[in-house]
């Protein structure tokens, strides 16, 4: 490209900027947000690899290299921590990701429109149920004298279940309590695509004898498939990421083997027992694997469908 093109370029650019000031100004609180609160504070990261001492501070501690991932891998909670954190998410993948698609598919061959939105009201309600009171829910319907599910056991000749004790039972109260509430409302986006659908293309299909089930197989979900691949690609680069929050929560000593998990160990031990460079190599270790698996997510999407987040 010669200078001059070049030059002219540049221009028209410095030219947009100026003339669109107002919307960069806006975006500023922002880009500000993210600078302060999630890449300043990444410097952090430096304690995995330091023996931290608060006293010094982080460029005072003395530098240990990777001891603390050693200790890490070689600890025996490290096997159960990862099997559980894979099976809890995995399993609220295989379970929770088609749910929302499925729902949304099917609302939206409902004719009846005060049905649909009445239907849709009442699936997104769950969402916003704090974290607490859903444990709380949990804690009251799993009672083993007082419940509702044990209740409905002993009534059909059965025998009282502690479910909250048996860590068999953990990662099924977990996926399946977080699939009812999340089920309504990641359909919101899938729905949302589906209002674009062109309606001259079901009237087409329509006209040429297609039935209900062909239309929703050969034009709403090709119009839906951008949209999976991109959620799909987000929620494998979170496979790692259980929060700890429900899952602490819904812990007790009895059912420890089967629901402790990378962030409830990070936080016992990063902040219970005060070992924060440990913690923080657990930590970095979890995002390192799910940056990875998000990348290797995004690589396969692109070389099979030419969709990806970049």
């Amino acid at each position: 490209m010669s200078k001059p093109k070049q030059k002219t370029i540049n221009h028209k650019k410095q030219k947009s900027i100026w003339k669109n000031w107002r919307l960069y100004v806006m975006c500023l609180p922002a880009v500000l947000f993210f600078l302060l609160f999630a890449y300043k504070p990444m410097y952090g990261i430096l304690i995995a690899f330091k023996k931290y001492n608060m006293r010094v501070g982080i460029m005072g501690s003395e530098w240990i290299g990777l001891d603390n991932f050693k200790r890490l891998f070689s600890s025996y909670w490290f096997p159960i921590i990862l099997k559980n954190t894979l099976t809890l998410s995995l399993l609220s993948l295989i379970l929770g990701f088609p749910l929302p698609i499925i729902l949304a598919l099917l609302l939206n061959e409902v004719s009846n429109g005060h049905f649909r939105k009445t239907f849709q009201t009442v699936s997104y309600a769950p969402h916003f149920i704090s974290t607490v009171v859903m444990c709380g829910m949990l804690t009251l319907f799993l009672n083993p004298t007082s419940g509702i599910f044990n209740i409905i056991i002993t009534k059909l000749g059965g025998e009282s279940v502690n479910f909250l004790q048996d860590p068999a039972n953990f990662k099924w109260i977990y996926v399946l309590s977080a699939v009812w509430q999340e089920m309504g409302w990641g359909s919101i986006i899938y729905f949302a695509t589906l209002s674009g659908v062109d309606r001259s293309l079901l009237e087409a299909a329509e006209i040429d004898g297609a039935n209900r089930f062909q239309k929703i197989w050969y034009i709403n979900v090709p119009v839906l498939i951008p949209t999976i691949i991109i959620l799909l690609i987000l929620q494998c680069g979170s496979l790692l990421s259980v929060g700890y929050e429900k899952v602490y929560l819904l812990q007790n000593t009895t059912n420890l083997s089967g629901s402790e998990v990378i962030s409830t160990y990070v936080y016992k031990v990063g902040l219970e027992q005060a070992d924060f460079s440990f913690g923080a190599a657990a930590d970095l270790f979890n995002s390192v694997i799910n940056s990875t698996i998000l990348i290797l997510a995004n690589f396969i999407a692109k070389r099979t469908t030419d969709q990806g987040l970049f």
